[in-house]
């Protein structure tokens, strides 16, 4: 496979070569590709030391069978055209696509099949916080067609970038020496806070991030019948999302049989014995491939309904793996 990876520099371009070089992708030839700023420096891959090209409308993906995208939308927009009309497979992780028609949403576990129907040769990768919510979902809504989710998310500082890392790290330290900690990438202090804010509200007092998550289920599942209402909040950790779930489904569910579909599907990780204080936390999913769910009980608020936590390494399960594992899925299906 002759591959691109476009935003090289990113958080996301990193964890991709990461991510390729864990699963022994398939690789005969790999070029990266960043904007001007990134342009001439060198990544490591395998051993070897290559070098960022520019990416501009001259730029010649000829010979490329998949470009992975992750240098924000507005980029995705105006290279679509430059990346695939040599016959590229882009799968692009920004939003720039993602509720259009003719582009397919995918995450393997869910909805796999969706990527071979790819009428302008872009295939979206969803929001992180939708990712791992729906690759809990599916094997309830297998079992009885989920109707509602109630979701708070606790979105870790990694959601914002490298440089919101950064950030946090250097607020605790700003504090500790008696400075005023910088605010750059968030919209108030992140260290010792909660922001119950991500990205921008609109008309409905819902977030951007959250009416992400209620379109892109809808849209992953199959189902205009399921209804999401999320509240995300950014809380001070580095890397990995959390996500408290409510969901009710069609007819009651029986928690050991949610329990076992759980431990039954592919990609997700059950550690749940409240007992002895076992359940997932980000500071033991950082840089693991599995969505973790634990926490599994009935909703005593409604018979139909469940509640569950889930964590999924954002800028792994969220971002790179999951774009990764759709072209795996490509390839094992033959659908390049």
């Amino acid at each position: 496979m002759n591959v691109a990876i476009v935003g090289a520099s990113g958080a996301v371009g990193q964890e991709f070569l990461r991510v390729l070089e864990e699963r022994d992708f398939p690789i005969d030839n790999l070029r990266l590709f960043g904007s001007e700023r990134s342009a001439g420096q060198t990544r490591s891959f395998r051993g070897k030391e290559i070098t960022i090209e520019r990416l501009s409308h001259d730029s010649d993906f000829s010979g490329v069978d998949i470009a992975f995208t992750s240098a924000g939308a507005s980029t995705s927009k105006e290279y679509a055209d430059v990346i695939t009309r040599h016959g590229a497979v882009m799968i692009d992780n920004s939003s720039a696509f993602r509720m259009d028609s003719d582009v397919p949403l995918v995450v393997p576990e869910v909805n796999g099949e969706d990527a071979l129907n790819r009428p302008r040769n872009i295939i979206g990768n969803p929001n992180c916080t939708t990712i791992q919510m729906v690759v809990a979902l599916a094997p309830i809504h297998r079992l009885s067609p989920i109707r509602r989710v109630r979701v708070a998310t606790y979105q870790a500082s990694s959601g914002a970038g490298a440089a919101a890392m950064d950030e946090l790290r250097n607020q605790y330290g700003e504090i500790e020496r008696g400075e005023t900690p910088t605010v750059k990438k968030f919209a108030h202090q992140l260290a010792y806070n909660l922001i119950p804010q991500v990205d921008v509200f609109l008309d409905n007092d819902y977030t951007k991030e959250e009416m992400k998550m209620f379109n892109e289920t809808r849209k992953i599942m199959h189902s205009d019948e399921i209804s999401v209402s999320a509240t995300c909040v950014r809380v001070p950790v580095l890397r990995a999302h959390s996500e408290a779930i409510w969901v009710e489904t069609e007819t009651p569910l029986d928690v050991d049989r949610v329990r076992k579909a759980f431990e039954e599907a592919e990609g997700l990780v059950v550690v749940d014995n409240p007992a002895k204080g076992e359940y997932p936390m980000p500071l033991h999913v950082t840089g693991e491939d599995p969505v973790y769910v634990g926490r599994l009980r009935k909703d005593i608020a409604d018979d139909r309904g469940l509640s569950f936590w889930v964590v999924g390494d954002q800028i792994k399960k969220g971002a790179a793996l999951n774009a990764v594992q759709i072209a795996e899925w490509l390839i094992s299906h033959n659908g390049l």
